[in-house]
């Protein structure tokens, strides 16, 4: 079965040391803006929300992508972007329905989560408060990952 990063708000204080993790291990510096993982903060409503790539089961990204750049692990059903075919056209990028992938003007070419590989993902290591974990999926719960998302992306925040 699919092992994703499962993400409990109400545990998150919005430390955004995901975010640090995150981009010290794939850029080698504490870089927020080079993450793959997001913690938005909501001052008024006093609430922070992580998102990453859901590594979805049939990924718009890949879809989209006209160089086949981007692919699917069957086994691990991890959803990962080859740099060397990459061409930085973006189309994933305008794809994706949760803006998990993202432009990399530095480099030319997009980037987004791979779950850090071969290796257990480093934000997950390093949440504080342990709302980020890394388990297997199950499919009820993926849906409500998947509604929670949308409603997200609505704009209509009500958790």
């Amino acid at each position: 079965m699919q092992k994703l990063i499962r993400i409990e708000p109400s545990k998150c204080v919005g430390c955004k040391a995901c975010e640090l993790a995150c981009s010290f291990k794939n850029y080698g510096e504490f870089a927020p803006s080079k993450s793959r993982i997001y913690n938005e903060v909501f001052l008024e409503e006093a609430k922070f929300i992580t998102v990453t790539c859901m590594q979805c089961d049939e990924p718009w990204c890949l879809k989209a992508c006209p160089k086949n750049a981007i692919s699917k692990d069957a086994t691990s059903g991890v959803v990962t972007v080859d740099h060397n075919k990459c061409v930085g056209c973006r189309t994933c990028v305008s794809a994706c329905p949760f803006g998990m992938i993202k432009y990399v003007p530095e480099i030319g070419k997009v980037d987004k989560c791979n779950l850090c590989g071969d290796d257990f993902p480093e934000c997950v290591t390093f949440c504080p408060t342990k709302c980020l974990t890394f388990s297997e999926e199950d499919k009820p719960l993926r849906q409500k990952i998947l509604t929670f998302a949308k409603t997200m992306k609505e704009g209509q925040m009500e958790v």
